[in-house]
């Protein structure tokens, strides 16, 4: 097993040079009160290097309600806060394994049993998602990390496991190792693809705002 102060430099090195998404985009839900009281403090905190567990954990629902962007640029911070064991609240773990395993439980009712599946291959939500389950939602979700930051998450995976590896979360870790994770990170793209993406996309940009790519 990592020592915990090698993950976390691995975590530091694979997302410390993200940038900012800014505040117009942290929010991806915006159904109720709730997504906005749980996101919106996370405004203007331009490094997640700087912010405390305390705070984290006071906002631990803004896992679930961050965009894409602010799931990314924020994890970190989560994951390095429970790695150091300052998180009685916040589960990045969840976070990350929830839809790749399957699980059920039963409920009697006064006319018959009903079972009530979780996870994989549970529908999200029919009326809104049509045949959309919880793996397809998941890899979507999750497919916003680089080659290196999945790598870095495997890692912390990994620890997670071995750390509990009779406890009720070694299912659930592998289940994702196995069908996403461990993909993720030899096939996902680069952060230096992905910046050099961005850096042609901007002077694209610049060539048509200009007028040079005008070819009348």
């Amino acid at each position: 097993m990592k020592d915990t102060e090698d993950i976390i430099k691995e975590i530091h090195e694979a997302f410390g040079n993200n940038e900012y998404p800014g505040d117009a985009f942290l929010q991806g839900s915006f159904e109720g009160c709730e997504p906005f009281d749980e996101v919106g403090p996370f405004k203007g905190k331009t490094d997640w290097r700087t912010v405390d567990p305390e705070f984290l954990d006071g906002h631990a629902a803004a896992l679930s309600f961050f965009s894409e962007a602010g799931f990314r640029f924020f994890l970190p911070a989560y994951l390095v806060a429970d790695l150091q064991g300052k998180l009685r609240t916040a589960d990045p773990l969840f976070h990350l394994t929830h839809g790749f395993s399957d699980s059920s439980v039963e409920v009697p009712t006064k006319t018959r049993i009903f079972t009530r599946k979780f996870g994989k291959s549970a529908f999200l939500n029919p009326r809104r998602y049509g045949a959309m389950i919880w793996f397809d939602y998941a890899r979507y979700r999750l497919s916003v990390f680089t080659k290196e930051e999945a790598k870095a998450i495997v890692t912390y995976l990994r620890y997670k496991r071995d750390l509990d590896s009779l406890g009720p979360d070694k299912e659930r870790i592998d289940g994702a190792l196995q069908s996403f994770w461990m993909k993720r990170s030899l096939e996902a793209p680069s952060a230096e693809s992905l910046k050099q993406h961005i850096t042609e996309e901007e002077k694209y940009l610049a060539e048509l705002k200009s007028g040079d790519g005008d070819s009348t």
